[in-house]
């Protein structure tokens, strides 16, 4: 039970991909009797699987088919330009999706349980989870799926995180599920390739068994109190496609067309040169290239000539198909444009829903809910130990999360429509946080201005004299500054 699949050959060659494949076993628990059996039914799969994400991150990472072009036609001239688009795409949708922090938020209003989100926000910036998303998102935009690992930490104190988190490579990841209704899933594996030795090892995760093994040896059974599978996967969606990977044939065309751009200008350059009823030999052609000038005679008395063979490339009818192209790779990846570089009247929301802003932010909001439907199955994970090691008691229903990708368009509409549902005296002001669309987490931002707006408050609170201890001097109450110069002869 080895995976030497064959890169070399594989890894480059052309073929449609329709994202990858979920993997799945008729059992209907995995123990010791058919941990081993399961795994090598799943791994047949999960080699298939393999070697579509390599193709894909290999073309991510600029390694294209078009690095590989073969010209028959003068093929001393064979340009290979990468226009590396695909980079492009997956850079941009990673930067607005989780460009910033997620942030867990309460959604029960409860100001103990807001207290405690915040300290699992904080748990969460120890362990550098802004980082592990963006690099979780990364996989899925790539290749559609990825996969995230939580496991308790040994050393535990009210201090320290009491878990861990790691993003796991999918080449080397996969989780096999259930074929029954719900599609439960049974074990998670991640495995190592020894190439010294040629031993495979697998990580292989149940509800409450570890086990460990080599090649097709169980080397270690050990029980877990986790209650779950640690290993979650994240698909981008549910036929698990990469972000470029359906406008590939776009790609790659774009690539071809840069390639022969840049061949007609060398050939053009390079052209040959035609003898027309004339002869000469290859020491006058020599002269030709040296002086740039050349003395020819007639053969027969016809008419000689001394010409280039080329035929111009149309640039202008180039670009418009290039351009064609780029704009359906745009719209199909739900990318804004550019607009051509044109200069418009329009503004606001205008400009949004023109240059495909608007459907970016619904490509988005799409994402954003196979996430969130993810992590949740993560944060259970996560929940529960540090239930378990720190007394942290949190409910998953009292926690949402907030991506805050472009918090702050249009700003000023939303400021305005917070000020007009705060003067209304039948709305309650935590409505108006929430419906504003101003703050991230308008939970946290309504008790934080509630408690400003109490202190302030007390500034202004009359406060008692006297006299007998004032000499009956008049006493300015806290936070207002007296301007008024108070006068001796006083009544």
């Amino acid at each position: 039970m080895s995976n030497t699949i064959d890169t070399t050959n594989t890894l480059f060659r052309s073929r449609p991909m329709f994202g990858r494949k979920t993997i799945k076993s008729s059992a209907k628990f995995i123990d010791r009797e058919n941990v081993v059996e399961v795994l090598t039914k799943a791994l047949e799969t999960h080699f298939f699987n393999q070697s579509e994400i390599e193709y894909l991150w290999q073309y991510y990472k600029g390694n294209q088919p078009i690095l590989r072009r073969i010209k028959e036609i003068r093929p001393e001239i064979c340009n290979k330009i990468v226009e590396n688009r695909a980079n492009e795409i997956v850079s941009f949708k990673v930067g607005y999706l989780c460009g910033e922090p997620i942030q867990y938020v309460n959604r029960s209003g409860d100001k103990s349980t807001t207290n405690k989100i915040n300290t699992l926000n904080d748990f969460m910036f120890e362990k550098g989870k802004s980082s592990s998303d963006q690099e979780l998102v990364e996989w899925q935009m790539v290749c559609g799926t990825a996969y995230r690992l939580v496991l308790p930490n040994g050393e535990v104190d009210k201090e320290t995180s009491p878990f861990e988190i790691y993003t796991l490579d999918p080449r080397e990841t996969f989780v096999v599920y259930s074929n029954d209704i719900g599609n439960r899933p049974l074990m998670a594996v991640k495995f190592v390739v020894d190439n010294e030795t040629n031993v495979t090892t697998y990580s292989v995760y149940t509800e409450n068994t570890y086990f460990l093994i080599e090649n097709t040896t169980i080397v270690a059974e050990e029980p877990h109190f986790l209650g779950m599978i640690p290993i979650f996967e994240y698909p981008a969606n549910n036929a698990k496609l990469g972000s470029f990977e359906i406008v590939l044939p776009q790609l790659d065309a774009i690539n071809n067309m840069s390639s022969n751009r840049l061949d007609a200008v060398e050939q053009t350059v390079q052209a040959f040169i035609k003898f027309v009823n004339c002869d000469i030999t290859a020491e006058d052609f020599e002269a030709l290239k040296a002086m740039g000038a050349i003395k020819v005679k007639s053969v027969d008395g016809a008419n000689a000539d001394v010409d280039v063979v080329k035929t111009d490339l149309n640039q202008d009818q180039t670009q418009t198909l290039k351009n064609d192209l780029y704009s359906s790779i745009l719209s199909i990846c739900g990318i804004p444009n550019r607009n051509g570089g044109s200069s418009t009247s329009d503004t606001g929301r205008a400009v949004i829903l023109r240059d495909g802003w608007s459907l970016a932010e619904s490509r988005a909001k799409d994402s954003e809910n196979m996430f969130k439907k993810a992590e949740n199955k993560m944060l259970k994970l996560v929940l529960k130990i540090c239930s378990d090691s720190i007394d942290l008691d949190l409910k998953l229903k009292d926690i949402d999360m907030k991506f805050t990708r472009r918090n702050y368009e249009g700003i000023q509409s939303k400021s305005q429509v917070l000020i007009s549902m705060l003067s209304q005296p039948k709305i309650h002001p935590k409505l108006a946080f929430e419906s504003s669309g101003m703050f991230t987490d308008p939970e946290s931002a309504y008790m934080q201005s509630m408690k400003y707006f109490d202190e302030q408050m007390k500034k202004w609170e009359p406060v008692e004299i006297d006299e007998e201890a004032n000499d009956g001097e008049y006493v300015q109450p806290t936070g207002q500054a007296n301007t008024e110069t108070k006068e001796e002869d006083s009544p």
